[in-house]
This record gives structure tokens, sequence and C-alpha cells, in this order.
């Protein structure tokens, strides 16, 4: 895709956009800046008219997660808190004084259309632990299919450094792989990607359409406003994650009138981020999802290659090096020796035990372990290519 292709609207962008019509699971996403005005209290009027587009959707027949961020801003206004607080406890008491006024928000706004709404709050171990995440998954998808609209958000009351997504847009993410959606609406306060910041450069020209896993994306990216935890980063690297089980990803301006309807209707607005491979197994998904690993294993270039080029399991002699503490079925991150991620997967043996078997051949690992649960550090199954 060249920088002209990325930049011309033509009819296959058309056709892109027409799709989406076509779309039955949709997650949509709003960020803190939307929701609260930029930090003066909530922006009631801005959300009724989102929930006036969503239930749209829903009488048409599609299925809506609403992944709403806002709580901490919001308990900021009603505690007559101007800067952000620093200390994590009183984050957590903003959040939830926050928290009720955000979902109330939202309850009323729903209610006008006989639509019932559902509180779910997430922190990353609730996505990391196999069982959690499963029930999980059936959860929103019960909810989904009763006609309720679930509204996500992290779990700020609870959340610590070693838990947290780190910024909504990533949950969105998550919570489109974990309910299989078809596409991922990013409401934002900028109008799409654009070539570079069109807040300082007036030359830059808003890209419509582009592939998720294309690089180039992240360098033009620029940062986030001073509510907000995410900056446009975070979307790019949100579109690539929602990829992996198949939802294309539109970035858009959330203060464009009548946007999700627009967009629906086939509208050129924002930018369109397709997946281009096909999307990972459930349980793949699972693994490719968790942000925090339990250790590191360092591969040589041939275990790289393997993993890379031949789809091949991880074996130990491949193996150069092993960092951190993990049991075995945990997640751990698989690199290259200059560093580079190269896969996560679920590891056969303990920390400890892998520390033994750096660069044993399969043949010899009963020798030097007494016993051989498996004769892969890392079963093919089980890991995902990243």
């Amino acid at each position: 895709m060249s920088n002209e292709q990325a930049q011309s609207p033509d009819s296959g962008y058309l056709e892109q956009r027409k799709k989406l019509a076509q779309q039955k699971r949709w997650v949509i996403k709003i960020g803190s800046a939307l929701l609260t005005n930029d930090g003066q209290g909530l922006n009631r009027d801005g959300m009724a008219a989102w929930v006036d587009q969503i239930a749209r959707l829903l009488e048409l027949g599609h299925e809506v997660v609403l992944v709403s961020s806002g709580s901490v801003a919001e308990g900021m206004t009603r505690l007559g808190w101007k800067q952000r607080p620093d200390q994590l406890h009183q984050l957590q008491a903003a959040a939830a004084v926050g928290q009720m006024g955000l979902i109330q928000a939202y309850e009323t706004s729903f209610a006008r259309y006989q639509r019932s709404t559902a509180q779910v709050l997430l922190t990353h171990d609730d996505l990391s632990d196999r069982t959690r995440y499963l029930n999980g998954r059936s959860t929103l998808k019960t909810l989904l299919q009763l006609g309720v609209v679930p509204i996500v958000n992290e779990n700020d009351t609870v959340v610590t450094d070693e838990i947290c997504f780190g910024d909504n847009d990533t949950l969105g993410a998550l919570v489109a792989n974990v309910v299989e959606a078809d596409v991922l609406v990013i409401l934002t306060d900028q109008d799409g990607l654009f070539t570079a910041d069109p807040r300082t450069n007036p030359d830059a020209e808003i890209i419509h359409q582009g592939l998720a896993s294309d690089e180039r994306f992240t360098a033009m990216a620029g940062g986030g406003g001073v509510l907000g935890r995410g900056g446009m980063v975070t979307k790019i690297r949100a579109a690539s994650l929602a990829a992996r089980s198949g939802a294309a990803t539109v970035i858009v301006g959330g203060r464009i009138d009548n946007v999700i309807s627009r967009l629906y209707d086939g509208e050129l607005l924002g930018t369109l981020l397709l997946p281009d491979k096909e999307p990972l197994v459930a349980r793949k998904q699972w693994i490719a999802g968790h942000l925090q690993t339990h250790g590191d294993l360092v591969l040589d270039a041939g275990a790289v290659n393997a993993l890379r080029d031949g789809g091949r399991s991880l074996l130990p002699i491949g193996v150069v090096a092993a960092h951190g503490r993990f049991e075995r079925g945990q997640v751990v991150a698989c690199r290259d020796e200059q560093g580079r991620l190269i896969a996560k997967g679920l590891v056969n043996y303990s920390s400890s035990e892998a520390l033994k078997i750096l660069k044993t051949p399969s043949s010899q690992l009963e020798s030097v372990l007494g016993v051989v649960s498996e004769p892969e550090m890392i079963h093919r199954d089980n890991l995902v290519v990243i």
C-alpha cells in the first residue's frame, strides 16, 4: 500500500465502508476526553447522541458492546478536584465515585429506548486467567443474546500497574477478541489517523484505509491528552490486537455529527484498519492477548526461524536463556537475542527446570531432569507468533 493509496479515497475504500453495515457484532469504545468535555464534567449531550445512534444499530439487529472511559475524570469532577492525583488510592477513590455517575448516565439514556444495560468491570488478571476469561466471555455473550448492552470499563478501583490494561483502547481490542466482534470502533478527539500530527502540521492528511499490521502507522501516531492514558499509538496497537480475531477497526472523531450512524451508512469517515491474516483460534487469541507475561525465553536464530517460517514447536535446544519466574502452563514471551518479541506461549516447564535444559536436545531431557513432561518447551498449538 503506497502513501498515495493510503491518502486518496477510491471506490474500493467506499466498498469496504459499505461492508460495515453487514457486520453483526460491534464493540464501540469512547474515550475520556469525549465523555468528560476535556474534564468539564460528563458530556451528557454527547452521551445521549451516541446512545441514540447505538440504539439504531440495535433496532437493526446488531449487537453492541460499549467500552467506556471516564470514571476517574467524572469522579474528579464530583469531588471538586482540578488536577488528576498522583497517588493510586486517590485515583481509585475517584474511579469509585465517578463510575456511579457514568453508569447512571448511560442507564438513563438507554432507558429511553427500553434497553437494559449491564456494568462489566475488568482487570487484565480477569482475562489472563483462562477460567475467568471463559466465564467473562460466556457472560458477555449471554448479555448480547438477551439484548442487553454491556458497558465495559477497567476496574480502576482495584487495579494496580501489574494488572492494568494501561488504556481503554487496549481493553476495547481485548473485548473485541473475547466476544469475537466483527468491528471495533474507537471514538476519539481526532478525526482519524493522519500522516502527521494535525494539531501542529497543517499539511497532515487523513489516512482513510490501511492494514492493521502496517508498522508505518505507529510512526505517524501522536501523543495523548491530559485525561486519557492512551494516544493514537495505543489505537494503532489496539487495531493490531483486534485484527487477531478478524475484527476491523475504525478510528474516528467522536465529535463528528452523527458519526456512528454515518459510519454504518458507509460514509468515508476516519481511518479503517483491516485485518490481513486469518483470525487466530480462540485459545491463541487468549494467549496473544496477555499484556504481562511471567518471564522471557531467549531463542537462537535457528529457533526464531523455526517458529516464524516453519510453524514449529519451540524445543529446549533452541533456548539459550530464561529470565523471570514462571510455572508450567503460564504465558511467557519468546525473544530473539536482540530482545525483539517473536512469540508468546504456554510453557511446559517451570523457570527452574527451563534453566537446567537450556540448549539441551529433547532426547537428553530425561537424563537431565529425571522425568520428561513434554519434549517441547512450548508446543506449537500453545504458541502464537507475534
